[in-house]
């Protein structure tokens, strides 16, 4: 099930007054555990009303009201999506609100989403359906040939991801169907990059290939921490296509890292339309 949860808007938060270190820091370990736990999916601030609008309709036509809008504490100052079993799951993190916001004097709000299960079939619902066929996620898959927990531990330091997995082959029953060297090797590692995964495994002998024609892509926002990743992973491996600017992105660059796998790191890309 997945929950929205809403921060309600105060008097300082209208008045764009930001965070302090404090509190930014007891949100980001907020966060972090939800994510860790697997039930956060995004979250974000919002500015206040006063640099938004409303827009509504009256028989068809649209009218624009910009903000401030009164009633405070009815406004949105924020919000986290959550998808978790159940109502109770969602209440237990909810309680867990850093204190430190506005001294432990904060409204939240827990909406569950709908789902296309709650409809009715009709041709309007296939409509809908049809465009949520696509997979629920989409990861990368990378094999190793004994140095796949030494990759995926540089790759966490690397990029601030969470190494949420490792498991060897000797942890699982297929223990009993390979050589006991193996035993101490990788079978599944998974690092999780804000909901999306980059995957690994040791594999044996004959049965391992290096990574060819494929190359794991990471964009930015900010070219310095782009530029800092790039180095990172070009460093002891080879620079396949120097960090510059191009004519799609600000910055962009190619490197294969010392493990044998392939990245592409760019920073601001033009998205054409």
């Amino acid at each position: 099930m997945k929950y929205m949860l809403m921060r309600k808007a105060d008097a300082d938060t209208e008045n764009a007054v930001l965070p302090t270190e404090e509190i930014l820091q007891a949100m980001a370990d907020y966060n972090d555990r939800m994510t860790q736990a697997g039930v956060f999916v995004d979250g974000n601030g919002l500015r206040p009303t006063r640099e938004g609008c409303r827009i509504q309709f009256r028989n068809g036509e649209p009218t624009v009201a910009h903000g401030p809008f009164e009633q405070t504490s009815e406004q949105l100052a924020g919000y986290s999506v959550l998808e978790v079993d159940s109502l109770e799951d969602a209440i237990a993190w909810a309680k867990q609100w850093p204190p430190e916001d506005a001294d432990g004097n904060v409204t939240l709000e827990l909406r569950r989403y709908f789902t296309l299960e709650d409809f009715k079939p009709s041709p309007a619902l296939e409509q809908h359906r049809s465009l949520g066929q696509l997979p629920r996620e989409m990861n990368v898959h990378v094999a190793f040939a004994g140095h796949c927990r030494e990759a995926m531990e540089f790759y966490a330091e690397v990029t601030g991801g969470n190494l949420e997995a490792v498991i060897t082959y000797g942890e699982t029953p297929a223990a009993e169907d390979v050589a006991p060297d193996m035993h101490d090797r990788v079978i599944h590692a998974s690092l999780n990059l804000r909901g999306r995964r980059l995957m690994g495994a040791d594999m044996s002998g004959d049965c391992y290939q290096p990574p060819q024609g494929a190359q794991v892509h990471l964009e930015y926002d900010d070219p310095e921490q782009a530029e800092q990743v790039f180095r990172r992973l070009s460093d002891g491996g080879a620079v396949i296509m120097p960090f510059e600017k191009t004519f799609w992105a600000h910055r962009f660059g190619m490197a294969k890292d010392r493990f044998g796998v392939q990245w592409m790191i760019s920073s601001q890309i033009e998205h054409c339309q």
